[in-house]
């Protein structure tokens, strides 16, 4: 007598419910990644402009002014130059740049992108997490 072997492996529906996942994540990312990709030079460009010696004697509108100018030549859109908040506390100027993206992936369902690590003391290279006490707005 002969023993059957039974085959064992993936059958036709479960690779394709595979391979919708990997283009649904694939489609994701690659709507995801150009906003991605601007955060990156948002927070470049926050960090030199509040590194910058001549941004320590600016005003906060000479200070967007700067900012609103870089964005332009840096070709950003996801923020725009007015929702950067520049503002002086207790002798020293602040730089806030953090928003949100929500980006269309498909029919009814977004990605929803959270910068909240994009606030600048200017003179200072690293951001901070929240307004120091005597800061406060």
């Amino acid at each position: 007598m002969s023993k059957r072997q039974s085959q064992s492996g993936m059958s036709m529906l479960g690779m394709l419910g595979i391979l919708l996942m990997l283009g649904f994540f694939a489609m994701c990312i690659i709507r995801m990644l150009p906003g991605y990709l601007e955060y990156l030079s948002v927070r470049d460009i926050i960090a030199r402009v509040a590194m910058d010696p001549d941004t320590r004697d600016a005003s906060p509108s000479d200070i967007r002014r700067t900012i609103s100018n870089i964005f332009n030549t840096n070709q950003i859109y996801l923020l725009d130059p007015k929702d950067v908040e520049v503002f002086s506390k207790g002798g020293n100027t602040y730089i806030d740049a953090n928003y949100e993206v929500r980006l269309p992936v498909m029919w009814r369902i977004d990605s929803v992108m959270k910068f909240d690590d994009l606030l600048y003391q200017v003179g200072e290279p690293d951001p901070l997490t929240s307004l120091p006490a005597k800061a406060s707005r």
